[in-house]
């Protein structure tokens, strides 16, 4: 039997297409109950058509099956963290680029990647692109990795007196990324190998960009009315106020809410009826107003000790 960690996590993935033809972001996540163990996988693609969607499944693909793998063995997978997430980084951009080349279709087609990784109270990340990865304590919201595009490298410019600040507000390709998995050397990386302490309460939130047009302030607002709540019930609000503001350009939009918690609070919270000690995730699908808008909802319960 496996030993039921005090940390514990619950866990609950959005998935939307939003007003784009197609679905270019991928997710996945993994969290077996009961042993303080869990990692999401996030890709937003580009490339169009059959590029972007592909790019995505390929990135989540690699790296969620390399995390997998070394999850049984959670004190190896700790003690090289670094190394793993960098290896499977790298791995899944030489995929793309093995796909690339072999369809013309697909060239140019390329990723960003954000895998945050919690073991216990330590939450490590690997990310490379601008998809960001939230943390919400006592109230207030921060965004922990690296944004990877020519903005954040014209902040350095001005901060450094290289730019003017009328340069920079009027730079053309300030949203342009400088870092992505393309089947080409990476340019940046932020691997972070040593932990980010969590604590009871927290909530991490991995996401693709279309979240971000809520803005940071409005994700904080969010959260700290809904801070008490079920991830899932999190999730939808974050879902929901995305929906009220109807933007005519929102762009596929997926994330998950992740909250830490004691052992004492996941036994208490409330399960979907179907849910049983086996299951890890549960899904549901809810329907839009909006023609071909699909949530998907996955539940994470953690309140049971479950057979290794």
């Amino acid at each position: 039997m496996r030993r039921v960690a005090d940390v514990l996590y619950e866990a609950s993935m959005v998935i939307e297409q939003g007003r784009r033809t197609r679905q270019e972001d991928a997710i996945v996540s993994d969290f077996p109950a009961g042993n303080g163990l869990g990692f999401v996988v996030l890709a937003d693609g580009m490339g169009g058509h059959a590029a972007g969607d592909m790019a995505s499944k390929i990135v989540v693909t690699e790296v969620f099956s390399a995390l997998k793998m070394h999850s049984g063995d959670p004190t190896d997978l700790e003690g090289r963290i670094g190394d793993i997430l960098c290896a499977a980084a790298r791995g899944a951009n030489e995929c793309v680029g093995q796909y690339s080349s072999q369809s013309p279709e697909a060239e140019g087609m390329g990723a960003t990647l954000l895998a945050p990784v919690l073991m216990e109270d330590r939450l490590y990340w690997i990310s490379v692109g601008d998809s960001p990865l939230y943390l919400f304590r006592d109230g207030t919201l921060r965004r922990l990795n690296e944004i990877h595009s020519v903005m954040s490298q014209i902040d350095y410019l001005v901060d450094s007196g290289m730019m003017n600040r009328e340069e920079a507000v009027n730079h053309p390709d300030q949203q342009c990324l400088t870092s992505v998995l393309i089947g080409r050397e990476i340019p940046q990386i932020d691997c972070r190998a040593v932990p980010v302490r969590l604590a009871h309460g927290d909530i991490v939130i991995a996401a693709s960009d279309g979240l971000q047009v809520l803005g940071d302030d409005r994700i904080e607002e969010l959260l700290r009315f809904t801070r008490q709540q079920s991830a899932a019930q999190i999730a939808e609000g974050l879902l929901q106020d995305i929906a009220r503001l109807d933007d005519p350009e929102q762009d596929n939009v997926s994330f998950c809410v992740v909250k830490v918690l004691r052992q004492s609070e996941m036994a208490q919270a409330e399960d979907p009826p179907e849910a049983t000690a086996t299951q890890h995730e549960l899904h549901r699908e809810t329907r839009r107003g909006r023609t071909g808008s699909v949530t998907i909802l996955a539940r994470v319960s953690r309140a049971r000790e479950v057979a290794g």
